[in-house]
């Protein structure tokens, strides 16, 4: 019998971290148990314990993950646009991770107590920020606009903005984010020269 790859194992733990943040999404993390994580990833709890050494790791590990897409989808999010479709682009990014879910897997896992998942939520949190500021920063620049109030503050609003859409999905989804999202850039607009 061979070995499994380096790329067998790693199909196996993306399918392991896909399927606890659907099952986060679904139950909350703290209701989530390996069990369920195997069944929605078609993997026996031994292969979790195989790639995860227990829960608490499994979830610091799923933080960094959703962090990198994340992170990676956002600062793109305004590549290539026009300063006329700037809006337009960045809501299409929030569009997407709202309906992906994992910001809302992130948010419920930011409540998980133990060190490794902590320390993966205050890494993911300051890198949020940083991406945040780079996105506004973008932004402004496309527009040609200069903010009377540092970059970062602004993005640090931001933030904490596209967390409360992310809760408002869950407890409303039938409200129109896009209305939210065109009222908060009018007032950060507003703050420019």
């Amino acid at each position: 019998m061979s070995e499994p790859t380096t790329s067998t194992r790693g199909a196996a733990a993306g399918r392991i971290l896909e399927a606890t943040s659907a099952c986060i999404v679904h139950k909350g993390a703290a209701d989530v148990s390996l069990q369920d994580v195997a069944e929605a990833a078609g993997v026996s709890k031994a292969l979790i314990h195989y790639h995860f050494h227990d829960k608490g790791e499994l979830l610091a590990r799923l933080v960094e993950w959703l962090r990198v897409g994340l992170i990676a989808r956002q600062t793109n999010a305004l590549n290539g646009v026009s300063a006329s479709a700037a809006l337009d682009a960045l809501w299409q990014w929030l569009s997407d991770e709202l309906e992906r879910g994992d910001l809302r897997a992130l948010l419920d896992l930011s409540l998980v107590q133990g060190d490794a998942v902590e320390a993966a939520v205050r890494t993911t949190a300051a890198a949020r920020r940083d991406a945040a500021a780079t996105v506004t920063t973008q932004l402004f620049d496309a527009l040609g606009l200069r903010p009377r109030v540092p970059a970062s503050l602004i993005a640090d609003v931001f933030v904490a903005f596209v967390d409360g859409l992310a809760l408002d999905t869950v407890v409303d989804p039938s409200r129109n984010a896009r209305i939210s999202f065109d009222v908060f850039w009018l007032a950060m607009l507003g703050l420019t020269d």
